[in-house]
């Protein structure tokens, strides 16, 4: 019941971008379409499991024992970006289509502060109340936590193709209609804060 109320959590009551403002560049720059929302979600989903997994580990294992957490930013900055430039590399190779499909979204991950912050603190507290740290449990929350992400942008790019079809003023056109929309659609999801 525990991972049920974390991942519910994660997803709409602390939603990556819409409560915690982590995120925002990708969420006001690629949601113009729903495809490139979806395709920047799953790339987000992927590498943010994948890094928080190694970043929890090198906290539990390498930085906590010898006593250098205060190198964490660093040492995350450094394997969130290896990351992207591995399975860039991967990608290319194993999975050409999927490559050219997910092109421009794999080095914007690498700036993707949602990334970094997610890394940093899920080794910075405890998820789950009476649990201690466990990487699995990071790992789980982070693939939450992207899904949050995935969901917030998609829904974002939805409302965004719906305003291309509205007669809007053309003060309003553009940036402000979807800074006005993003503050409707974080209104909305505050509705689900008493929800866990």
């Amino acid at each position: 019941m525990e991972y049920i109320i974390m991942i519910i959590g994660a997803v709409l009551v602390n939603n990556i971008i819409l409560v915690q403002f982590l995120g925002i560049c990708p969420f006001l720059g690629v949601s113009s379409k729903v495809n490139t929302a979806l395709g920047m979600g799953a790339a987000v989903t992927f590498v943010m499991a994948l890094a928080t997994l190694v970043t929890s580990l090198l906290q539990k294992y390498v930085l906590e024992p010898l006593s250098i957490t205060y190198l964490q930013t660093i040492v995350f900055i450094l394997v969130i970006a290896s990351l992207v430039q591995m399975v860039e590399i991967m990608l290319k190779k194993v999975s050409p289509s999927l490559y050219r499909a997910l092109g421009v979204f794999l080095p914007l991950i690498t700036t993707n502060c949602a990334v970094l912050g997610v890394a940093i603190n899920v080794t910075q507290q405890t998820i789950i109340p009476g649990h201690g740290f466990s990487v699995i449990d990071n790992t789980l929350y982070a693939v939450a936590i992207s899904i949050g992400f995935t969901l917030a942008i998609t829904i974002f790019a939805g409302l965004r193709e719906q305003l291309e079809l509205v007669d809007i003023p053309k003060g309003m056109k553009g940036v402000p209609i979807a800074l006005i929309t993003a503050g409707i659609l974080a209104m909305a999801f505050m509705g689900f804060a008493n929800l866990v």
